[in-house]
């Protein structure tokens, strides 16, 4: 899809776990560091940034994952980034159906 992006199937899983431990840390400090009270679009927003700078330091750090260009990262991020919004979608509903489920039981 992207020609100046490669993963091997060995740094796959390596980089997976590096890139959701990034994103989580990079989103908590902009959150606590940065923004108060986000809107929705902020969230958005802080989200993309998040999958970029997460994707940075992946690339940096897992040898079987290389990006070639900005461009090449600006349309890795738009490709990842949506996944990323998935799966913090996710997280927030379990975490709020657990504190639920401890608070009524």
């Amino acid at each position: 899809m992207l020609s100046d992006f490669s993963l091997n199937a060995g740094g796959l899983l390596e980089a997976t776990l590096l890139f959701w431990v990034a994103h989580i840390v990079v989103s908590f400090l902009a959150l606590r560091v940065l923004i108060r009270q986000p809107s929705v679009a902020m969230a958005g927003l802080l989200a993309l940034g998040s999958t970029i700078v997460a994707l940075v330091i992946v690339a940096l750090i897992v040898p079987g994952l290389t990006v070639h260009g900005a461009v090449t990262f600006v349309e890795a991020t738009v490709i990842i980034w949506p996944a990323t919004i998935a799966g913090d979608a996710v997280a927030r509903s379990m975490i709020r159906d657990r504190r639920e489920a401890r608070r009524d039981g």
